[in-house]
């Protein structure tokens, strides 16, 4: 795949236009020079060839610190990549302009010189002054209004001689989407991007012992045991009250929303610090998304070695952190490498977990035995009674159980349910999550049902039947009888008979 890569001074638009060019959000914007920090890397669809389009940190003069760490890094690129667009600021030209021109001088065949910020007609003069510093390839843009985008794909394609190449085809798009996606989430300065240095096998993270060295979410790739993963580094997730800049309100905004886009996540904890109430919170955004997740303690070339310490420092892990009783726990050294394999293993059981389906003769099998062991408490309309259930997702792992009482449903059966299928049914590795539904009754069955009622109730009112009493072979129907005394009765018993030997 052919790359291009967008290089620039801090604040000149570097971020917006590689938005602008993948279609996606991906880097931070904000109007505080030096925001970028690290590599931004993404496929850009390119006159329906995929490119990899690189955003890079701002270059400064300044020495030491981030800036020359950012420098180092974005000064790097231009030797690798098949194009390069140099971005400046069609309103000014700086001294760290001028740095960048005299450092990107030997790669001027494969630059275009990208004048930004041209937002209408009257600065469109502005664009012949950059001839002047003699590269072949002028462009004007404004990267937040779209206007020479246009102009700019095409200069590039043009470059990269896309014509004579074979467009991006249906197995590639999948091949990506079969990537394991693989993101790492935890407090600031936890080591996330050491490991994420450590898997890749680059240096595609700043790492640096200042908290909040990563901003934006960076991206990387490997392989492992025939498995293609993509790894997504992430800005420290800290306490909201801790948050005071836009930018790192934005960071953690984005680390968050990393967790949909994982298949499985990598909880970062210090093993020396130990947990701490963020790592709680961070766990249960987790839990709620179903996505696979490991507990990493990193660090543990610090540890003091004594006997039994990391088995205490798992033990206490457990108590204060039950919604992760699933979960498994790796002890790791992103520094030197040590249990990385076995924790990529681990990575495998749990994404293979989150694939598996369970057929419903097999699930309500097992469940008619959870029944057996112990039945659903009783309420104050009566028992509760789980009927059957079915697995309705995997990706979050999903099961649905037909019941006949939704309402206060005891939460102590649910958890029953969840540990049940995850002792026997192997799902022993990640979260499972249950929905109720009330089973509804046969609609014909609820008539008849109800038509017997009525009839019943008409019958229960109904008056009894006038008598009949047969007179020479028919049937007449005997006269009301009136409540009288026993004399009175006695009387016309008498007058009934005589009338009917009379008439025989």
């Amino acid at each position: 795949m052919k790359s291009v890569v967008i290089i620039g001074r801090p604040n000149v638009g570097k971020s917006t236009l590689f938005n602008r060019l993948t279609g996606k959000r991906r880097a931070i914007t904000d109007p505080t020079p030096g925001v970028t920090r690290d590599l931004m890397t993404e496929t850009w669809i390119l006159n329906g060839h995929a490119v990899s389009l690189t955003d890079s940190g701002g270059v400064r003069l300044e020495k030491g610190g981030f800036d020359e760490l950012v420098a180092k890094k974005s000064l790097s690129l231009p030797e690798k990549a098949d194009a390069i667009i140099f971005l400046m600021d069609c309103t000014e030209v700086t001294p760290e302009d001028q740095r960048l021109l005299k450092e990107l001088r030997p790669y001027t065949d494969k630059i275009v010189l990208t004048v930004n910020k041209i937002d209408d007609v009257t600065r469109e003069d502005l664009i012949w002054n950059f001839f002047s510093f003699g590269y072949q390839r002028v462009v004007g843009i404004s990267s937040s209004h779209g206007l020479g985008i246009g102009d700019l794909e095409e200069t590039i394609a043009g470059m990269l001689d896309l014509d004579n190449e074979e467009g991006l085809g249906e197995e590639e798009e999948v091949r990506e989407s079969e990537k394991l996606k693989l993101a790492i989430l935890g407090k600031p300065n936890t080591g996330k991007s050491t490991l994420a240095n450590m898997l890749t096998g680059d240096d595609i993270s700043i790492v640096s012992p200042v908290a909040g060295t990563t901003r934006d979410v960076v991206k990387g790739s490997f392989s492992y045991k025939g498995n293609d993963f993509t790894i997504l580094d992430t800005a420290g997730i800290r306490r909201k009250a801790k948050v005071e800049e836009d930018v790192e309100y934005y960071s953690v905004n984005r680390a968050i929303k990393t967790i949909d886009e994982a298949d499985v996540v990598l909880l970062v904890i210090d093993s020396v610090e130990g947990l701490a109430e963020q790592d709680k919170k961070i766990a249960n955004l987790i839990v709620r998304r179903g996505r696979g997740v490991l507990i990493v303690m990193n660090k543990t070339d610090l540890l003091s070695g004594v006997a039994n310490e990391r088995q205490a420092i798992e033990d206490r892990v457990r108590f204060l952190f039950p919604v992760l009783n699933f979960a498994p726990l790796c002890f790791i050294s992103a520094a030197t490498g040590d249990g990385i394999k076995e924790m990529l293993d681990t990575v495998l059981k749990v994404n293979n977990q989150l694939s598996k389906r369970i057929d419903t003769a097999i699930l309500n099998t097992a469940l008619t035995e959870w029944s057996e062991s112990y039945q659903p408490p009783r309420g104050s309309e009566g028992h509760y009674k789980v009927y059957y259930g079915t697995q309705i997702s995997v990706r979050p792992v999903k099961f649905l159980f037909f019941i006949n009482r939704k309402k206060d449903f005891p939460q102590v059966y649910i958890q029953y349910l969840k540990n049940c299928i995850r002792r026997d049914l192997g799902f022993s590795l990640i979260p499972v999550e249950i929905d109720l539904r009330e089973r509804e009754r046969s609609k014909s069955n609820h008539k008849l049902g109800q038509d017997a009622k009525v009839k019943s109730k008409k019958e229960e009112t109904k008056a009894p039947a006038k008598a009949q009493i047969k007179t020479g072979g028919k049937a007449k129907a005997a006269p009301k009888v009136k409540k009288v005394g026993a004399k009175a009765k006695a009387k016309a018993l008498q007058e009934q008979k005589t009338r009917y030997k009379s008439k025989k």
